[in-house]
């Protein structure tokens, strides 16, 4: 075992896929000789050479465009998007080509191809800066989306993409890059459509992703002394949602909370609740609650910024209420 950060988690994932498999490459701004916006590709450029750090132009639709071309002809592309609201540029060939040319082909090609980098709110980098694209691209079909939260699952998720024969939206969140975690030594892989169950509980289910993790385990150290025994899951599949994981726990709790940083209209959590009341609707015993960012521009200023975001003291309160007081 050995402490990693996240972003040397995922730069092991890549150099660990491109030392294994000679058809994987990186392109995107600055991934090359500079190693990247937040230094996931540091040194790698050095070690394979420009002909797999391909730096690119400011110009994402065209290099979408390329990878999703070059992965059609058997290459397994990474693209990294510096940050993760630019490729609202790219979302022509990401829909209409990455996510339909399997279907539309007939099944004759294959689009193996992985689109990731930083995202989310929480660094004051404006509202443009600041997107969270989960909820643009989970109506588009033939995409998967993974949400990591972890050094451990990062790494694990990000060889699994990379050895998808799908497009996979791979949701790195900008405050998560410098976390640290024992990684094993031997390699290890983990499925990218699985949820992951970070507390047993008994009394509600608890589901959130990526940054949201962190905020809902802050809520637990009010919550658990209290007598409270929330069960927490980590979605880590947005598209598919692991429905098996979620609705064994609500057969448990027969209470949801929903917490994530995307907006509350439209979001991730509202396609949870739609697919609930038409699978799972007679184990609940109380509404669902969702807890979720509010529909404005995020704000340049970290006070209002942090306004805008579901904040730990509001999950407290949401348990709270929904549970009443513990037994």
């Amino acid at each position: 075992m050995a402490e990693v950060t996240f972003f040397n988690a995922l730069r092991e994932a890549l150099d660990e896929e491109m030392a294994r498999d000679p058809a994987v490459y990186v392109m995107g701004e600055d991934v090359g000789l500079y190693g990247g916006s937040y230094k996931v590709t540091k040194d790698l450029y050095q070690k394979y050479g420009e002909l797999r750090l391909l730096d690119t132009p400011i110009c994402e639709n065209s290099f979408m465009g390329m990878a999703i071309g070059s992965a059609m002809t058997g290459l397994r592309p990474i693209v990294e998007g510096m940050n993760m609201g630019f490729l609202l540029l790219a979302f022509n060939q990401i829909s209409n080509n990455a996510g339909m040319l399997r279907y539309t082909s007939g099944g004759n090609f294959k689009i193996p191809l992985v689109v990731r980098g930083p995202g989310g709110v929480g660094r004051n980098l404006g509202a443009e800066h600041s997107q969270r694209l989960e909820s643009y691209f989970q109506a588009v079909p033939g995409i998967k989306m993974v949400a990591c939260s972890t050094p451990y699952n990062a790494k694990g998720l990000l060889k699994a993409a990379i050895r998808d024969d799908n497009p996979v939206l791979f949701f790195e969140h900008v405050l998560l890059y410098n976390l640290k975690q024992d990684l094993p030594d031997e390699e290890y892989i983990l499925p990218i459509d699985k949820a992951e169950i970070v507390r047993p509980g008994k009394d509600v289910t608890i589901l959130t992703y990526s940054r949201m993790r962190y905020h809902v385990l802050k809520a637990l150290e009010k919550l658990v002394p209290n007598g409270y025994d929330p069960e927490v899951i980590d979605l880590i599949s947005l598209k598919p949602l692991d429905m098996e994981a979620i609705s064994a726990s609500l057969k448990k709790t027969h209470r949801l909370i929903i917490v994530e940083e995307d907006t509350r209209f439209g979001g991730i959590g509202a396609e949870i609740v739609a697919s609930i009341n038409d699978n799972f609707f007679d184990e609940l015993d109380a509404p669902i609650v969702r807890l979720a960012s509010l529909d404005v521009p995020t704000p340049y200023n970290s006070t209002l910024e942090n306004l805008t975001i579901v904040q730990p003291d509001q999950i407290v309160k949401a348990v709270e209420e929904m549970v009443g007081v513990p037994v």
